[in-house]
């Protein structure tokens, strides 16, 4: 059974294994936790029966005018089973008295995001991969 939950303090290191596939240079579990619980909104997706996290999208916020939301993550045995729009549904409910809610997302990915309302735009983005662990 998948639980949602806003609660990052019942989160620890030990349930966060297996995010950032792919990443050339991931967070660890404690920078994962440390990056959730300095979020002002955070949605998570626990996996009660192996007391699990297995999806989290999180967002930053001035909390009057914008929010941006920098991830959004499911893991790979839990895809495409609706974790990541359940999530995405959440998040958007949480912040939609906001005038802005921004996400970047690669192009294949925009179709996805539009089911949910979201527009394309265009823009301009730094990445320091060599940081990208967050240390």
């Amino acid at each position: 059974m998948i639980m949602y939950t806003t609660d990052v303090e019942c989160v620890n290191e030990e349930m966060l294994h297996g995010f950032f596939v792919g990443w050339s240079n991931p967070p660890t579990t404690l920078t994962h936790l440390h990056i959730l619980k300095s979020s002002c909104l955070v949605w998570l997706a626990i996996d009660k029966s192996s007391n699990k996290v297995v999806g989290f999208v999180y967002a930053i916020s001035d909390g009057i005018l914008s929010a941006y939301i920098p991830l959004i993550e499911v893991l790979p045995e839990y895809q495409k089973t609706g974790i990541g729009k359940e999530l995405m549904t959440r998040i958007l409910e949480s912040l939609k008295h906001l005038y802005m809610v921004d996400l970047l997302c690669d192009e294949d990915m925009q179709v996805y995001y539009a089911k949910f309302g979201m527009k394309n735009a265009t823009g301009s983005l730094l990445r320091n991969y060599d940081r990208q662990s967050g240390v």
